[in-house]
C-alpha cells in the first residue's frame, strides 16, 4: 500500500489502460482492490430501482386495502399537531 500511496496516479493510469482492478497488498497479502466505479454504479442503480418499486407496490397494496387518508385530512392533522396555521 505504501507503494500505492506513493505512486498512485501511475498505478491509476495503468489501471484505466487495462482496465483490470489493481490490488494493494499489506505485507505480501492482499488487502484491498482499487477497481473501475462503473460496475459499483450499476449495481447501486440496479438497488435504488428495487427500492422504489417496491415503495410504489406497497403503496398500491395499502390503497387497495383501504389504509389511506386523504391529503386534507393528513394535513390538518399535522397543522395542529405543530401549530402549523392553515
Amino acid at each position: 500500500m505504501t507503494t500505492f500511496g506513493n505512486h498512485s496516479a501511475g498505478h491509476m493510469r495503468h489501471r484505466r489502460e487495462t482496465r483490470r482492478p489493481v490490488i494493494l497488498t499489506v505485507d505480501g497479502k492482499a488487502a484491498a482492490a482499487v477497481r473501475d466505479t462503473g460496475p459499483c454504479h450499476h449495481r447501486l442503480d440496479l438497488a435504488a430501482q428495487a427500492e422504489a418499486a417496491e415503495g410504489i407496490r406497497q403503496g398500491l397494496e395499502d390503497v387497495a386495502a383501504g389504509r389511506t387518508r386523504p391529503a386534507r385530512a393528513v394535513f390538518d392533522q399535522l397543522g395542529s399537531r405543530h401549530g402549523i396555521p392553515r
